[in-house]
């Protein structure tokens, strides 16, 4: 058993992706917890670095580049590190493998891990059930480990000295100000079956901004800036496009200041979850149960048609996307209404 063992030097395996590191957050910070003179890495892929940067309780981190050779390269930083514990959240055959090859004799992962890499650990952490959070799933590691599960989990950023005044510029050029009541939109996704439709984007960020509800800006990485200018060509009024202007570690101080974030599935909406900015997610191919925004304020819109959740990347469905079709931008509309009016009864 590992429960009640003072572990003093930590690799922590989480490389991607962006939710998916989110997710983890409050594994680490219930680890530091537990053990509050441990030395914590987290090995991450460099893409999602800047998001492990700026979390409380991570010491250190050991970024890989991509492809076999740039994870290979790090093996003999980590051997060198001496870990007397490895705790693998991935479960994929390379993060077990670098576990592994990390000399630690100390390896807990998932029972239920893919590729084969249960066969990398020293000990497995079973699931009661799949329809379980990925929060709570990565939790029950903290747990085995002799960590408590009472109170809310932890979501500690802290962001470096200048993001606050990085994202007051970026919102000064687009006329708007850190205090303005704005309306952040993620509009793309990594699957193609997760995207609601561009022209109901497009109708609720025209409707929100003609009630004058706030001014809706845009947000994404480089490769979404296709889905942002369809977006904003089907629109009649003007948004801000941040589409490709911040950094992945700057999400948090970004989407702290919105008040309000209307999204796919995407990483974007669990680091606003992970602020609390109130959220209206749209769901389809998968499960708000499993992935969707952590915590009770969020609103998630889901159709209800029997095939949905079927956790694919291509529709088999006779009416294409339909989980997503048939939510209107109506209905967004009222969620959006409602979530707003509860951010200014708060605020």
């Amino acid at each position: 058993m590992t429960a009640g063992a003072d572990y003093r030097r930590i690799l922590f395996i989480k490389p991607s992706s962006l939710g998916d590191v989110v997710h983890a957050m409050p594994t680490a910070a219930a680890l530091r917890r537990l053990f509050p003179q441990a030395f914590i890495m987290w090995l991450v892929k460099r893409q999602w670095a800047d998001i492990v940067e700026r979390m409380e309780g991570v010491d250190e981190l050991c970024i890989v580049e991509p492809g076999l050779a740039g994870w290979l390269s790090q093996v003999p930083r980590l051997r060198a590190t001496g870990f007397d514990l490895v705790i693998d959240l991935q479960g994929l055959f390379r993060s077990g493998a670098m576990g592994w090859l990390s000399g630690c004799k100390m390896r807990i992962g998932f029972a239920d891990a893919r590729e084969g890499s249960p066969c990398f650990y020293t000990q497995t952490v079973p699931l009661p059930t799949p329809n379980m959070h990925a929060v709570d799933r990565c939790l029950l590691v903290a747990h085995a480990l002799g960590a408590s599960l009472e109170g809310e989990p932890e979501f500690r950023f802290r962001p470096l000295r200048d993001d606050q005044a990085l994202v007051a510029d970026l919102l000064g050029r687009q006329g708007l100000s850190v205090d303005d009541s704005w309306i952040a939109m993620s509009v793309s996704a990594r699957w193609a079956t997760k995207r609601w439709p561009r022209e109901s984007f497009a109708a609720v960020a025209d409707r929100l901004q003609q009630e004058g509800l706030g001014r809706v800006v845009l947000i994404g990485g480089p490769d979404e800036r296709a889905d942002a200018q369809a977006v904003k060509q089907l629109m009649r009024t003007m948004p801000a496009d941040l589409t490709g202007q911040t950094s992945t570690g700057l999400l948090p101080a970004l989407l702290q200041a919105a008040s309000l974030l209307i999204t796919n599935d995407s990483g974007p909406m669990h680091v606003a979850a992970a602020v609390r900015t109130p959220i209206v997610a749209l769901f389809g191919p998968t499960s708000p149960v499993r992935t969707g925004p952590y915590g009770s304020q969020h609103r998630v819109l889901t159709s209800g048609v029997p095939c949905s959740p079927c956790f694919s990347r291509q529709c088999r469905n006779h009416m294409r996307l339909e989980c997503l079709t048939s939510l209107s931008p109506d209905l967004v509309m009222e969620a959006a209404r409602a979530q707003l009016a509860v951010r200014l009864t708060r605020s």
